[in-house]
């Protein structure tokens, strides 16, 4: 199993920029993918971004595609995902997960079996 770790969070200002990590130990497999969701309180975890492991194929999704990027390095075992122009609708909670990537991206937190413990990106106005 995948133990995945994520950095970066932090309180910033609308406008800014912040990048978060997701550092990925433990068993990883050829057809890995790894997805960033976000979550505020009293919704669901939302579907923000996800690459795999080997191709570097990505996805990001249509409300913040142009602002947000994700990346990897996989020397470092560690995906990124690039926000710029923070707005206050972005304050939540990040999270990454790992799961498998059959050619079709994943959009729901069920279809991914290991996730990091979150961190929290606030964005003040």
């Amino acid at each position: 199993q995948v133990q995945l770790l994520e950095s970066g969070g932090g309180l910033v200002q609308a406008g800014d920029s912040l990048r978060l990590s997701c550092t990925a130990s433990g068993r990883t497999f050829s057809n890995l993918a790894v997805a960033w969701f976000r979550q505020t309180s009293g919704k669901e975890r939302e579907f923000v971004a996800a690459i795999t492991w080997a191709g570097g194929n990505f996805y990001v999704v249509d409300s913040v595609k142009g602002l947000f990027t994700i990346s990897r390095d996989n020397v470092k075992n560690t995906v990124y995902l690039h926000m710029n122009d923070l707005k206050p609708g972005d304050t939540a909670v990040y999270y990454c997960a790992a799961g498998s990537y059959w050619g079709s991206w994943n959009y729901t937190p069920r279809a991914y079996e290991s996730w990091g413990q979150g961190t929290q990106v606030t964005v003040s106005s």
